[in-house]
């Protein structure tokens, strides 16, 4: 629960009258500067769990009982994917089999959820909806595909409430600074203080559909609302080129964007996706949810945090 997705969806569930308890792999030590930023690091239970040890997973439920599960563990940078292929596979393919084992141990009532990727998904002719193949182009999208068809599998086969949000990218301040939209956002706030630095960047010509990640926990919970369990696309359905972010970042304070970014080739992926557009339209049919904010709303909320350090 130390990530971003973590801290947002804690801090609903928790005014929801939830009782929550969040794992990390050793939670006396962890910073959970997250939770911290958003002020419920004392309103939450935490579970030191290593999500790849089956035993430590199933001791956990064993002691807490949960009644929802969601599934947010893992490595989550698809670019440190090319760099950590193997830890990146383990962590989220063995990660959520221990989960869904676990849950057919204890023979409860429980309900999972599991973050998906619209990565899975690889470069798309045409919007992908909940029926589109999986070509996936880098470690992560394979993990995440591989965790998809685990859960659909557990659901068919034992008879789990288990579900799978296919997320399409989603920001906020809570972004760590390896991502590379907090990375524009942060460069460009620092430029504009004076810092005369240069911002370098990859691919600017790749196409994705950004959202609000507060929003996008709104659905992981209406997801497990439901009477019976199914997988969405969750994403706002309007794709922007990383180009047009960028430009965006810069304008927000007053800057151009082609003054102050390099293009560096050695930040390009070895394989990566040209062109990512998603059709939320099962989710907002089925499940009720609808974005509200799109990209250019997420930069200047974004950019407005990194001004005034606080976090929405």
């Amino acid at each position: 629960m130390s990530g971003q997705d973590g801290a947002y969806l804690a801090r609903l569930l928790l005014s929801r009258g939830y009782a929550v308890h969040g794992a990390s792999r050793d939670a006396q030590t962890s910073a959970f500067s997250t939770l911290k930023r958003l002020g419920i690091l004392e309103a939450v239970s935490l579970e030191s769990t290593t999500i790849t040890d089956f035993r430590s997973v199933l001791q956990t439920l064993k002691r807490v009982r949960p009644d929802e599960i969601y599934n947010l563990a893992g490595q989550s940078s698809v670019g440190l994917s090319f760099e950590q292929p193997v830890e990146t596979l383990e962590s989220i393919t063995i990660g959520t089999l221990n989960l869904l084992e676990a849950i057919r141990f204890t023979d409860r009532p429980i309900r999972f959820y599991n973050a998906g990727s619209g990565e899975c998904y690889g470069d798309t002719s045409e919007p992908a909806d909940e029926t589109t193949a999986f070509r996936p182009r880098s470690p992560y999208a394979v993990a995440k595909a591989a965790a998809h068809w685990e859960v659909a599998n557990y659901c068919e086969a034992y008879n789990l409430f288990a579900c799978t949000g296919i997320l399409f990218n989603h920001e906020s301040p809570l972004r760590p600074n390896r991502f590379v939209t907090r990375k524009i956002v942060s460069a460009a706030c620092r430029i504009s203080r004076g810092t005369g630095e240069r911002l370098r960047l990859g691919d600017i010509s790749i196409q994705r559909d950004w959202g609000w990640a507060p929003e996008y926990v709104e659905a992981m919970w209406m997801m497990l609302q439901r009477d019976t369990p199914d997988s969405f696309v969750i994403a706002t359905g309007k794709s922007w080129t990383l180009e047009q972010f960028v430009a965006r970042a810069f304008s927000e304070v007053g800057l151009d964007w082609r003054e102050h970014v390099d293009i560096d080739r050695a930040l390009f992926r070895p394989a990566d996706i040209t062109f990512s557009a998603a059709n939320p339209g099962g989710a907002a049919v089925k499940l009720g949810w609808k974005a509200s904010h799109a990209m250019p709303d997420v930069v200047r909320m974004m950019v407005e945090a990194e001004l005034s350090g606080d976090v929405i």
